[in-house]
Formats: structure tokens, sequence, C-alpha cells
């Protein structure tokens, strides 16, 4: 059941800054003080409101899904350890990236096909909004009327295309590094897991016609598509073509920028930017968003990255607090295309991230003005 209530006292972040002017909400919806009378008043001095996060892409929740390897048991209750999670860390909507590849394992269709039906089970008992993200290996083209059929029975709404095939070995007849240990892990004989790779690196010839198929039955289908690890403006330049507007954590900033000339959205990881650059010395989010070259900030692997890198534009100067927010929230929504969240207008989602002022930790998180996460003195404030 979502609560009226009249929030006083807090600086209240909009677009234009931070305020202390009342926030109202009645109905699962941020209401004008005009017409937010009635509400119970909750004295919110000493903290901080903001627009609930929305993560656009992680994959986090895997730990909860699998804390050790094999440990695979219910992933129903996986998921819902992995919702408390995400509302400690005070994300409203999360894009849960689930791979569909030739990797097997957690990565495999059939536990794909096990986190789907764990989704649709959980869904309405959680109150943070969940959605599935589908990461898909472009090599599997004998899977892709498969997939078609999967995207449309589970209805998942955005899908991300992937190629982890070591291309360069394949081609030269070389084993690739790792093979060993990825194919153990997945309980695979290596030599038949080398056996697949190669088999789809020689299908690659096949790929871009049927790709091609794929992509245009998704856009018709209303789809929000996107690319990964992007690394030239003509790769980019090719999946825009095919109405894949997103470029989910572009390698370089030539990738970068010929998507936002191009019009496409970019997503970066937050890790990178709280990192201080890329794990793996790919190009620096710090920079491309110093440039203006970023439109969404993600989790990836670290859902508490995405406050703690909005928090870190801000506090190094490279734009102000309501934009670097704007990255975690309004920008990811706009995205996602999910109009009816990310910043606190009136007829939005009551979706709110409270801090603690001094501290800038999480102390509540509502989700369609439902409470999500409670604790320590906001939990005094809302319940006493």
């Amino acid at each position: 059941m979502s609560l009226s209530l009249e929030l006083r006292g807090a600086d209240v972040l909009h677009p234009g800054g931070l305020s202390r002017a009342p926030l109202a909400i009645a109905d699962g919806c941020i209401v004008s003080g005009e017409s937010g009378g009635g509400g119970r008043v909750v004295d919110l001095t000493g903290f901080t409101v903001l627009p609930g996060i929305v993560d656009a892409h992680g994959d986090g929740f895997e730990r909860h899904l699998a804390p050790r390897r094999g440990a695979m048991k219910d992933i129903g209750a996986g998921l819902i350890a992995a919702e408390a999670e995400l509302a400690a860390n005070g994300i409203t909507t999360a894009m849960l990236a689930q791979f569909y590849s030739w990797e097997g394992g957690m990565r495999g269709p059939d536990f794909a096909t096990a986190v789907m039906k764990g989704l649709a089970q959980i869904r309405g008992s959680v109150v943070t909004d969940l959605r599935a993200q589908l990461r898909f290996e472009v090599s599997m083209v004998d899977d892709y009327e498969a997939v078609a059929a999967f995207i449309a029975h589970y209805g998942i709404g955005h899908v991300v295309f992937n190629d982890h095939l070591p291309h360069a070995a394949l081609a030269a007849g070389k084993r690739p590094p790792r093979l060993t240990g990825q194919a153990l892990r997945i309980g695979r004989n290596p030599e038949r897991h080398l056996e697949v790779m190669q088999a789809l690196h020689d299908g690659m010839d096949r790929v871009p016609q049927a790709l091609a198929r794929l992509t245009a039955d998704l856009a018709a289908a209303g789809v929000c598509m996107g690319s990964h690890d992007d690394r030239s403006a003509a790769a980019r330049a090719g999946w825009r073509a095919m109405g894949v507007t997103i470029a989910e954590f572009p390698e370089t900033m030539e990738a970068a920028e010929a998507a936002q000339a191009g019009g496409d959205a970019v997503v970066m990881g937050a890790p990178n930017i709280v990192r201080g650059g890329s794990h793996n010395g790919n190009a620096s989010a710090v920079d491309m968003a110093a440039m203006g070259c970023v439109d969404a900030l993600a989790s990836d692997y670290h859902y508490p990255s995405l406050r703690r890198a909005a928090w870190l534009l801000s506090d190094a100067g490279i734009c102000d607090l309501a934009a670097a927010w704007h990255l975690v929230s309004k920008g990811p929504a706009q995205v996602l295309g999910l109009a009816d969240r990310g910043d606190l207008a009136p007829g939005q989602r009551a979706d709110l991230t409270i801090l603690s002022s001094n501290s800038r930790r999480v102390m509540a998180t509502l989700a369609g003005g439902r409470i999500s996460y409670l604790a320590g003195d906001a939990a005094d404030r809302f319940i006493g």
C-alpha cells in the first residue's frame, strides 16, 4: 500500500538544485503542494531527498543466486535477497542483466530461463521495480529463432548484443586463454568447449543477415536494444543502422563520441568512475562525463557505485549535483523509455532515495510510494 506523506525540512533535489520546499506524495506519485494536504507530515531535517536511482544494467544480483559455485537452489529467494540489496542502495528501478550465451553455466540459456521464471514469480511480492535485460551473444545464429520466442514469451523489453568469442585466438588456431578454467567452471569438457567456440567463430559470416532480421523484428515489437563494448565509430554506425540505439560501455572515446553525434544514448559503468578509470584499460568514464558524452550510469557489477559515482562527479566539480544525479535517475529512465520516473516533479512515480546529509548513507528508499528500505534515524522519523 502506497503512503500519503508530506516530507518537510529535507534538502530536496530538483533539476534546478536543492530546495527546502516540502515534498508531498499520494497514491504512489509525487503531488503538488496544493493537492498534497492531508498526508502525514514527516520531519526529515538533516536528510537529503533525491529521485530514486534507476539502474540501466546490473549483474550484481548473480551473487545472490549463486553465492558459491553450484549453490543455485532457489532462484526466487536469491532474487528477493538481491532486491533487498538494491533497495539498501537507493535503487528503485533495476534492469537485471542476464546472459543468453554459449558460455554456459549462469550465462547459458537454461539458467536464463530459470531466472525469468523466478523473476515472474517474485516480482509482485517486492517493492523495487525489477525488470529484465537479456544479453544475447550474436554468434549463436542457430538460436536466433529460439531467443526471439524467449524474449516475446517473457515480455523482455531490453536486449543487449554481445560478442565474447576470442576471435583472434580462434582465427589463428590457438587455444584461447582461460579456456580450461572456463570449461570446468560450467561442467563442460575443455575440448568440447573449444569445439563449440570454434564452430561459432567459423559461422560468423551468417551473423549479419540473421542479426538484421532479429533486430528488425525486435524493433517492430518495441524492444529497446543496445550494443556492448563498441570500439569504433564504424561499429556504432552499423548498430545504429539496425535500430540498436544504445551504446553500453563503449571502450573508446571515438565510439562514445560517434554515438553522441548520431543521437544514440551512451551508458557507462559507475564503477569506472568510482575506481578512477576502467579496470581493463578502456576509456575513462570520468573523461567521458566531463566531455558530456554520458547519458546514464549503470551499476554494472557493484550496486553502491551508482550513488557514489554521482557524488564523486559533483564533489570533483565536473558537474553540479543535479546534473550528476541525473546520470543515475532521469538519464537512465530516459534511455529505457520510462517517462514516469527519474525526477521529483508532480505526476511522477514517488521513487525516492533518502540519504543522511552528513554521511550520505542511504537511510530510506521508496518505490512507487512504498517503503522498500528504512533504517536508523529515518526509521524513527517515519515510524515515530
